[in-house]
């Protein structure tokens, strides 16, 4: 037996990863339009005790789910799967593709022939799965990122990727390793027809920075760091921690990750939506806001080179003033933007 999934398409933001590709799209291929939805959100979040070696990481609440967090605006939510073993997991999977429906699978690169990472590094990664043909033993796979890959490999090579316990081996092996993959994979559910969905014009444009605005200005509490002031304690401790000689380089790469995907895609749905309603302070808004994104990349490089001496406590503490004092200056550009649609 054979099942092909049409209508199963790439999505890629340059500054995005795995996670955003593959939920964009799932959403796409239900028949939502992923950058109003998964773009629409500006947001700050932190559980250091919640953060996980994966690609996809993103921070989300124990009442949450991964694409509720990320696309908080919208009436969307994801499961993760969690399969007792891999011929489980196959027959999950493969049950969801016969009755039309494609899915997200996290696989390790080490195993996939079209990564290159392939045979070399272990990685924790995420890939859309939407067909496979049991005669020729091989599964339909699509992976946005570069270099990019959207055809068949084999059942073996795809159980090999979803199996792996993503060891550590070397030290190439990092920031997405030693967590085991497990087999898992992720569903998407919407909690409104297609055609419910708020339209982008001026009434959703001001919703969404109305409640990205009450995001960043809420006081930081609870488990984790939350809003413009979590950010700013989140990132003066990794300073201090840093003059303290603790390695807070894995923890800062992969929350400046997940920082910088939302950021980058949040810009671009200003974007689409400054041009999209004739309004050009929101274009310029959304430079402001990939300006802030590039901080985020400048820290993540920074991240990695800590443990060897490259980055001092000063040095970054100058980064982190240059992303604050943008951030805060983007955060009144948006309101005054908001204040005359």
């Amino acid at each position: 037996m054979s099942v092909l999934i049409d209508g199963v398409r790439p999505w890629r933001h340059d500054l995005g990863g795995c996670l955003h590709g593959c939920l964009a799209t799932l959403l796409e291929h239900r028949g939502v339009a992923a950058l109003p939805v998964l773009g629409a959100a500006w947001t700050f979040r932190h559980f250091p005790d919640g953060v996980r070696r994966e690609e996809y990481y993103y921070p989300y609440a124990g009442d949450d789910s991964l694409l509720g967090a990320l696309a908080p605006h919208h009436p969307v939510r994801s499961r993760w799967h969690e399969p007792a073993d891999a011929a489980a997991g196959w027959r999950e999977v493969r049950e969801q593709l016969r009755a039309g429906v494609p899915v997200a699978v996290a696989v390790d690169n080490y195993h996939l022939p079209f990564r290159p990472a392939y045979r070399d590094v272990h990685s924790n990664h995420l890939v859309v799965v939407h067909g496979y043909d049991e005669e020729r033993g091989t599964v339909r796979v699509l992976d946005a990122v570069p270099p990019a890959f959207h055809g068949d490999i084999t059942l073996a090579e795809l159980a090999a990727a979803r199996d792996s316990g993503n060891e550590l081996v070397h030290e190439r092996d990092m920031f997405f390793t030693g967590v085991r993959i497990g087999n898992r994979w992720l569903s998407v559910e919407l909690d409104a027809a297609p055609e419910d969905f708020p339209a982008l014009d001026r009434a959703e444009v001001d919703r969404v920075l109305g409640l990205n605005r009450e995001h960043f200005a809420a006081p930081s509490g609870g488990d984790g760091y939350r809003g413009l002031a979590g950010q700013h304690s989140f990132l003066r401790d990794t300073v201090k921690r840093l003059g303290a000689g603790e390695d807070v380089r894995d923890e800062l790469f992969v929350a400046s990750g997940a920082a910088l995907a939302c950021t980058a895609v949040h810009a671009d749905w200003l974007a689409l939506a400054g041009r999209t309603l004739d309004l050009p302070g929101l274009v310029e808004q959304a430079r402001a806001v990939d300006r802030v994104a590039h901080h985020w990349s400048a820290l993540r490089i920074f991240a990695a080179l800590t443990t060897e001496g490259d980055v001092t406590p000063d040095r970054l503490n100058r980064r982190v003033d240059a992303l604050m004092r943008d951030h805060e200056n983007t955060l009144s550009g948006l309101e005054y933007e908001r204040a005359h649609l």
